[in-house]
């Protein structure tokens, strides 16, 4: 059997090349980090800043400045909890979801055009096998 360790680390360095050259593209020239932390707000609803440090996997200072540079360019808005004054949430602009808009459209395009080669069953095949690898990975928290 394969090594699974080298198998997965193969595979994450393609998607991260295959991600960092889309983020060229966009007009905003975004940065890896970036384009984690505009996936990770997309896919909450008033996500706070500490829930998004965290499913990007940064520490809050970091994250912070990197937040500060999306503000910056109009991507984010950070907005003060009313009920809470210490809990900042995170939205994206119109800009943000346009910006992010592109940039999957890229990677969409980039990814269909790597896997082109492959049987429907294999492509299934595929999409199978990344569910469940990351729910078993979800599970080991």
């Amino acid at each position: 059997m394969e090594d699974v360790r080298d198998l997965l680390q193969n595979l994450s360095r393609k998607y991260e090349t295959l991600q960092k050259n889309s983020c060229r593209l966009v007009e905003e020239n975004l940065t890896l980090t970036h384009s984690h932390i505009l996936y990770e707000i997309s896919k909450h609803s008033q996500p706070s800043m500490q829930q998004i440090a965290y499913n990007v996997g940064v520490d809050i200072t970091t994250f912070s400045r990197q937040v500060q540079s999306l503000i910056k360019i109009g991507l984010v808005e950070k907005r003060v909890n009313p009920n809470d004054k210490r809990i900042s949430f995170l939205l994206l602009t119109e800009k943000g979801v346009r910006t992010l808009s592109h940039l999957n459209s890229i990677l969409s395009t980039r990814l269909n055009q790597n896997i082109e080669g492959l049987s429907e069953f294999e492509r299934n095949t595929i999409m199978q096998a990344l569910k469940i690898l990351t729910n078993a990975l979800n599970s080991q928290k």
